[in-house]
């Protein structure tokens, strides 16, 4: 798991920032339906996503747009604030719920898996080495299933539909370009 300290200077962030709990998968890892797995402290974007962002910059690029599905995420703001510049923030109904969608300033698209805030570290450490297994070729909600399925899952944090739902997210294919320029 790839934990990274990264200060934040936004004016919203009043306490010290935390580590931010992140595993990005290797980059000659060929494609699938997901780059790594983030595990924010919060359902809070304005929050967690400057941490988020400034984290990538190096690995990825400068973020530029982030999309999200709402049905987790109480507030989705517009823009957020990273240092000295700001990131679009946008919202799809139809994305994966467990799927943070990131667009880099230089490399492309990137989906993380969201890991929910409240989720077990042991659980999370779980879904984390899921996620960044080279041969991982199922969604975000579909890792999430997963975990809840084998017994792993910590978490009250559920797809729509409740334990059982299936994961209507169609698979990525894997022939199709990942990291496009944006």
């Amino acid at each position: 798991m790839m934990t990274t300290s990264t200060p934040t200077t936004s004016p919203i962030e009043s306490a010290p920032s935390l580590p931010v709990r992140l595993f990005l998968n290797p980059a000659d890892t060929r494609p699938g339906p997901v780059d790594g797995a983030w595990w924010p402290y919060s359902r809070d974007l304005t929050r967690e996503l400057p941490a988020l962002a400034m984290a990538l910059d190096l690995p990825w690029g400068r973020i530029t747009r982030v999309a999200v599905n709402p049905a987790h995420w109480p507030v989705i703001p517009g823009k957020v604030p990273v240092g000295t510049r700001v990131v679009h923030v946008g919202w799809f109904a139809e994305q994966d719920p467990h799927d943070l969608l990131l667009l880099s300033f230089r490399v492309g698209r990137w989906d993380l898996l969201v890991i929910p805030p409240e989720t077990a570290p042991g659980t999370a450490a779980h879904l984390m080495a899921a996620a960044g297994d080279p041969d991982n070729r199922l969604t975000a909600s579909a890792l999430m299933a997963a975990a809840r399925n084998d017994g792993t899952s910590g978490t009250t944090w559920e797809p729509e539909g409740g334990p059982g739902h299936a994961d209507a997210s169609p698979a990525r294919d894997p022939n199709t370009p990942r990291h496009a320029e944006a």
